[in-house]
Parts: C-alpha cells; structure tokens; sequence
C-alpha cells in the first residue's frame, strides 16, 4: 500500500516523534510511506502553495491513503486531495481550544474517510465538536520500547523520592499543581523535564521560591536522549494537567517501568489503570493528590507490582509494531468500503 503521510515542521516534538514512529512501523510492515512536511509559515500563499505541491505529486504517483497528522495537515490534505479522490484520514492529537480553528477541525473531520482517535475521551470530544461517529475510529499512541524500557541508565538522584513531571506546552500542563503539592511532601524531590521555554522554566522556579521548595525543584530544558533514563531513575511519574492531554510521556514512563499518578482526564485515563499501572486522581484537586502521592510513595511493593504491569501493558497496546498493525487494518478496511462502493 502506497500512504501519503502528512505533518507539519513545527509541531511539539512528541507529535513529530508520533509520525516518525508510525511512518516507520508501516515501513517495517512492508508498506511504501512517503512524509510530506508542510512548512511552519502561516500565510494563506504558503498553504497555497503546498496543496499545489501535494496535489501534483499525488497527481503523478497517487497514494492509496493520505494520513494527515494537525489540522493544518488536514486542511492542506483535504484540499489537496479532493479533485483526486484520495480517502484521507485524519488525526488531530487533540482538539483547539480556538472557535476558529474548531470550525476548521470539524469541516476537515466531515470532509475526511476516517478520524482517528487515541482514547475514548478523544472520541466524545470528536463527536461533541460534530463529526461524524460513524467516521470516528480509535487507534493508540505509539511508544519507541527499544529506548524506553526498564533496562539501562539510570539518571543519578539523591535518597529522597523522585517524581519526575514532564511539562508540556499547553495551559495548565498541571506541573504548577506539582509544585505547590511538594511543600506537603517531605522528603520528595520533583524533576521537570522537557521545559519548552525559558520563560516557562523560570516561571515553575519562581513558583518553587514561593512555596519554600526551590532547593527540591530541578527544571531541565528537552533532551530526549536523557529523558529515558531520567525517567527510570524516578519513584513515580506524575501528570496532573487539569484538561484533556495528549502528551505520550506517561506512556514512555510506564515503558520505563515507572508507575504513573495521574489526573483522570483525557488520554490519561485510559493510559493508567488505576490500581494496576498506577493511580487516577481527580483534576483541580491538590489535596487529593497529595494524599495520592503520600501513598503510593509509602507502598514500595504496590509501585515495584505497578511498575511491571506498566511494562506489560506498553507492550501489548502501545508498541509500535502493535500500533502499525492497528493502523494497517484501519487502511485495510477503508480501502475495502471504497472497493465495496465502486462495485456497488
């Protein structure tokens, strides 16, 4: 099968890493993927422009599938492929907060073959901005477990807890939450990675100074080559975002072995298994996390039992080779409908 992938330069790197990871496992199933990369500019002749580029290559060599990952890949794959009739499929790794960009999602979502979804929460947000559900299919989010396992390099730390946070470039990514929840919790260090921005970074170090914990506050800028083993080097990995969340850094935690707290909110919930790979707590609630935490930090055999049904659970849902095959049968069988629709 022949698929047009589609994506866009500047997109956080967790979603760039999701096109690489899944271009690659279609790859290894034996599929000819071809990346298209739409430039950063926002201007309405460099969109133009690229739907021309991808409507003549795909004149040329037309795909079997376009796969758009953002909605400004959707638009442009939208409208690149209507005069030539290519099924595309959409995923938007979450929806806009923007009305404007809610109408664009929810024309692009009516206009696509299928609109993939990464949990169930990701469906209902889906189908309550007005897309169809009947277009409406759920495959999982893809984790590399050849770099984020349990066996490796661990980052060194002190004989306190260690939670380790990852932040994120959305509102209210919770870590603030984190910080103000540490000066309730004695001996426990807290580690935020992947700071996207200076400013956010001295934000969370100024927040630290005024909850009296700066001196167990470390904030460090992206690097994924460190994440993996920052991550195993942690007691617990905490997300606390008070809104749907679509980061995959839970699930490179619980690939690591490290059992995950987390607010029970978008892609979260259905990432932990409260009680299993870790625990779901309620958004907006410092205290309840507190108590959370305080917990599962004094439980060592409940974090080691949790820790490995994580490992177990990455591995059987959300490994690339698995996540490849679930995407394969969903091209599969759009491209059957289709074939079915033209015979009838």
């Amino acid at each position: 099968m022949k698929i047009a992938m589609v994506s866009t330069r500047d997109l956080p790197a967790w979603q760039n890493d999701h096109v690489a990871g899944l271009s690659a496992a279609l790859k290894a199933l034996r599929h000819d993927v071809v990346v298209h990369l739409r430039p950063a500019a926002e201007t309405t002749t460099a969109l133009g422009e690229f739907v021309e580029s991808l409507r003549a290559e795909w004149a040329r060599t037309p795909p079997d599938v376009v796969h758009a990952h953002s909605w400004e890949a959707g638009l442009a794959s939208v409208l690149a492929a209507q005069r030539l009739g290519l099924p595309v499929v959409q995923t938007f790794h979450g929806l806009g907060a923007d009305r404007d960009q809610l109408t664009v999602e929810r024309l692009i979502g009516k206009e696509a073959a299928l609109v993939v979804a990464s949990c169930e929460q990701e469906v209902l947000d889906l189908a309550a901005a007005g897309i169809p559900r009947s277009s409406i299919v759920v495959a999982p989010r893809g984790v590399d477990t050849a770099v984020f396992r349990p066996q490796g390099e661990s980052a060194p730390r002190t004989s306190r807890h260690r939670l380790v946070a990852v932040a994120d470039t959305a509102p209210h990514d919770g870590v603030a939450d984190l910080v103000a929840a540490l000066s309730w919790l004695d001996d426990t260090d807290l580690v935020v990675a992947e700071v996207p921005a200076a400013n956010h970074a001295e934000r969370l170090k100024a927040w630290a100074r005024k909850f009296g914990v700066q001196d167990r506050v470390r904030v460090l800028s992206p690097d994924v080559r460190r994440l993996p083993a920052l991550l195993r080097s942690a007691d617990l990995a905490v997300f606390a975002p008070r809104h749907a969340w679509w980061h995959d850094a839970p699930l490179k935690a619980m690939a690591c072995g490290v059992p995950v707290v987390a607010t029970e909110v978008g892609g979260l919930a259905d990432a932990v298994v409260d009680g299993v790979t870790g625990a779901l707590v309620a958004p907006h609630g410092v205290k309840q996390l507190v108590r959370k935490l305080r917990d599962v930090l004094k439980d060592e055999v409940f974090r080691e039992f949790c820790g490995i049904a994580a490992v177990d659970r990455v591995q059987a849902r959300h490994s690339w080779s698995v996540v490849g095959r679930c995407v394969e049968r969903l091209y599969s069988g759009l491209a059957d409908r289709r074939a079915d629709a033209s015979a009838g």
